[in-house]
């Protein structure tokens, strides 16, 4: 039996090829991601990993589109989004396959 605490983890990060992490895997990545209204993230792309964000509660704007507790969004490679959290909200993030350094801001060439 293992015990941690998503407090202790970096950005809510708990599976995934990073320090600290539950699981060292290039697998997959997964977080609890927790956000204050008006978070904001930058524009920005995945050339390999496809992003599934499921919204546990609250409300965000991704894709330009209000999303709110229950909706499933998938980020395909490629595809181009900002974060905003509309309210305060929490996600669950799932990244396939955990590919590091796969995170492209939107100014880089895309």
């Amino acid at each position: 039996m293992k015990n941690a605490y998503l407090k202790d983890m970096k950005g809510g990060w708990f599976i995934g090829n990073f320090t600290p992490s539950l699981m060292k895997t290039n697998d997959v990545e997964v977080a609890v991601k927790r956000y204050k209204k008006g978070t904001k993230e930058a524009e920005h792309y995945h050339k390999v990993a496809t992003e599934y964000t499921v919204v546990v509660s609250g409300k965000v704007k991704m894709f330009d589109r209000e999303w709110n507790e229950g909706d499933i969004i998938v980020v395909e490679p490629g595809d181009a989004t900002s974060f905003e959290a509309l309210s305060d909200a929490i996600n669950v993030v799932v990244k396939i396959p955990g590919a590091n350094n796969d995170k492209y801001l939107c100014e880089e060439e895309h």
